[in-house]
């Protein structure tokens, strides 16, 4: 199945640099390599997160309440 993009001028020129550069053989190279890419930097932010969560469901420390935690912003703000 045949899809038709249509890359504002800026795009379309660095698309075809890379072309014409030897870094990618076509466009759709290109555009696959941007794909990948988008997607290996999706999935570390989504491990981040995670790992983030982790950690934090991990932590023994007791949790602190709504109003403590305002009454530290406020401090650090005053």
């Amino acid at each position: 199945m045949a899809n038709t993009l249509t890359l504002p001028p800026d795009l379309a020129a660095k698309v075809q640099a890379h072309v014409d550069s030897g870094a990618a053989a076509d466009a759709v190279e290109v555009v696959r390599a941007g794909l990948v890419a988008l997607e290996a930097a999706e999935a570390a932010k989504l491990e981040a997160l995670r790992a983030k969560l982790g950690k934090a469901i991990a932590d023994p420390s007791p949790s602190s309440t709504s109003a403590e935690v305002f009454a530290r912003i406020e401090a650090v703000l005053a």
